[in-house]
């Protein structure tokens, strides 16, 4: 058994443990359990410097998590774009691949709820069919691996499947989408790089959502995700009492370009059951993106998106810096509020753009016939 096989062994996640570690009152301890279960590593639990801080929250249940009662368990809708099971195909060209229903720590705000810790919703055994459809959908070139995590595979189940992927001439891209480097970098180990090594471009998605996160063992697990090759991105979740303070998601972002990993995507909370005591208001991400943008490097800003109730994915926010457009030009403020002008010129797109309209002819001046000049005899005494 590896060592991060038994930090999951050894993780909080019994009733009695709840109880102890964490002083919640055994009723709440037990509802909070049946509606979903925990799993703290001893890794992740070792971060947390003080009950109710931003690692807490994302791992410690509370009885918030009972009061929801409106949200749904599957608002992108995936299961209802799942043609086969393990596969959601809501793009064109892209699909989601769960290979597993077990993470290295179950985040409170998780919106699988649903899936991850059941082995039976989650099976290995609906792989066949899910390459089956890969194989048949010749318009499918981007594959992402999750679950659960993917990482919680072993080596040889997961190359496994990505040899069986790599073995699909239409599919360019893998990604794995894997929280593993941020709450159990233990897992990323030489071997498990040498083996992605043979099977590029793979791509890794994960996900830091506070600067405490980055750490010597995170950090180690990214450098050796990117000395193999593979790019890392990150994509953080917005979050009250977490991340919802413009300061500390420029310092996250400015420490995960130092550890070699991209900011990717920044998400508004999903709208899923147990999670509403997290959701902000879309003003509080405006407001983080205005501290950014322009405020560091622009590799540090990441897309603010939402992905859309319904399954409508993802939409990418802005602030507003257009503040008028029309054929002729666009009006734009920067980050420091200042106004500036660009003309918006002629193009197959705007045919009517800068430059293309006459100016009016100005009314012609009535010309005077030139006046000569007479010379008059001067007359002397």
């Amino acid at each position: 058994m590896e060592l991060w096989q038994k930090m999951v062994r050894d993780s909080v996640h019994t009733i009695d443990q709840l109880v102890e570690q964490f002083n919640i009152d055994r009723k709440m301890a037990e509802d909070l359990d049946e509606f979903f279960q925990a799993r703290i590593n001893p890794y992740y639990l070792s971060l947390i410097r003080y009950p109710g801080d931003p690692i807490w929250l994302q791992c410690v249940p509370k009885k918030d998590e009972l009061e929801d009662f409106d949200a749904e368990e599957d608002p992108l809708r995936e299961d209802e774009m799942s043609p086969v099971p393990n596969i959601t195909h809501r793009y064109p060209d892209r699909a989601l691949f769960l290979v597993t229903s077990q993470c290295g720590i179950y985040c409170r705000f998780c919106t699988r709820k649903r899936k991850v810790g059941d082995y039976e919703k989650i099976s290995m055994k609906g792989l066949e069919s899910a390459f089956t459809y890969l194989e048949q959908h010749s318009e499918i070139r981007d594959v992402i691996l999750s679950g659960g995590d993917p990482l919680m595979l072993t080596d040889a189940m997961l190359e496994k499947i990505l040899e069986r992927l790599r073995a699909i001439p239409h599919i360019e891209i893998i990604r794995l989408g894997t929280r593993m480097p941020v709450v159990l970098p233990q897992r990323i180990t030489p071997r498990l790089c040498e083996m992605i090594k043979k099977y590029h471009p793979i791509y890794v998605n994960t996900h830091f959502n506070h600067p405490w996160e980055v750490t010597p063992e995170s950090t180690q697990a990214c450098e050796m995700l990117a000395n193999a090759g593979v790019p890392v991105g990150n994509q953080m979740v917005i979050m009250k009492g977490v991340n919802d303070d413009p300061a500390v998601v420029k310092e996250l972002v400015q420490k995960l370009l130092k550890i070699r990993v991209r900011p990717y995507y920044m998400y508004m909370a999903d709208e899923t059951k147990g999670a509403n005591h997290f959701r902000t208001s879309i003003q509080t991400g405006i407001k983080i993106v205005e501290g950014l943008r322009g405020h560091t490097s622009g590799l540090a800003v990441p897309h603010f998106v939402i992905d859309a109730p319904g399954g409508g994915g993802k939409i990418p926010l802005l602030p507003n810096y257009v503040l008028h457009m029309d054929e002729e030009q666009i009006i734009l403020r920067n980050f420091q509020n200042k106004v500036y002008s660009y003309k918006n010129y002629a193009d197959k797109n705007n045919p009517e753009g800068y430059g293309t309209k006459k100016k009016k002819a100005e009314p012609e001046r009535k010309r005077h016939p030139r006046r000569k000049k007479v010379n008059f005899p001067v007359l002397q005494d």
